[in-house]
């Protein structure tokens, strides 16, 4: 029993200590980030065809700050990952520590790739249909704040939906998920899919299927990539049950 609450009382220490790294690292990221606020200003902004406007100076501060913030979530999270691998890394075996070691770069490249198709293809048509709806009806004065805001809130969810096959792998690899479980759940997923892509879109065919294509080909690789790890698992543990057996 005590040997039971060691084991525990050093699990929560090593978690204690993979915080502190991920969150010190977040915040050292997000000072260099603030640093150079003004080129990742310059470089969003260019989206806006009109000058942007501000209401006071605390709205600079807190637009420096959320998009220092961006970029020290983006920064943060292969090194959140890699803390993570190393939390769980004692539970698996050797094979298991090099396959999900490659976890790491691709939740970076893959949180990168959602931020720039949200960016690049989903925030121009969104941003140019809404302001479309003002038909010359009101004089345009668009803060920074709103610009930005509206932005992150549509851009930020990207990166994370694209990190989906990631972690569904990842998932597979500890047994948690598996293809038949996604499987039985593609019908409400592409619902939810697709409810997510039309509200978030211009309500316009085009719009919703640059959109909801790639969202439902994320399922489907996660379904494919489930369906391989989950194969390999079943076959080593028929491997390791017939050496059982030859062993006896």
């Amino acid at each position: 029993m005590d040997q039971r609450k060691m084991n525990v009382i050093e699990h929560l220490g090593d978690l204690r200590k993979r915080l502190i790294i991920v969150i010190g690292f977040f915040f050292v990221s997000l000072i260099i980030c603030f640093l150079f606020v003004d080129h990742i200003y310059h470089f969003l902004a260019n989206r806006s065809e009109e000058k942007l406007a501000i209401l006071g100076p605390t709205d600079i501060l807190s637009i420096y700050l959320k998009l220092a913030g961006i970029g020290a979530v983006a920064f943060t999270i292969p090194v959140a990952a890699y803390q993570m691998w190393r939390f769980v890394e004692p539970a698996l075996t050797e094979r298991e520590r090099r396959v999900t070691l490659m976890y790491v770069p691709a939740l970076f490249l893959l949180f990168v790739a959602g931020l720039s198709f949200s960016y690049f293809v989903l925030f121009p048509m969104t941003y140019q249909f809404v302001l479309g709806l003002s038909n010359g009806n009101f004089d345009l004065v668009i803060t920074a704040n709103d610009y930005f805001r509206f932005m992150i809130n549509l851009s930020l969810p990207f990166g994370f939906l694209f990190e989906l096959p990631v972690v569904v792998l990842f998932l597979s690899h500890l047994g948690l998920l598996n293809p038949h479980r996604l499987a039985k759940l593609r019908k409400p997923a592409y619902f939810l899919l697709c409810v997510i892509s039309i509200t978030i879109t211009p309500p316009d065919f085009v719009s919703d299927v640059l959109v909801i294509v790639p969202l439902l080909a994320l399922y489907e690789i996660s379904i494919s990539l489930s369906r391989l790890i989950h194969g390999k698992r079943l076959k080593q543990q028929a491997e390791t049950a017939l050496s059982g057996e030859s062993m006896v």
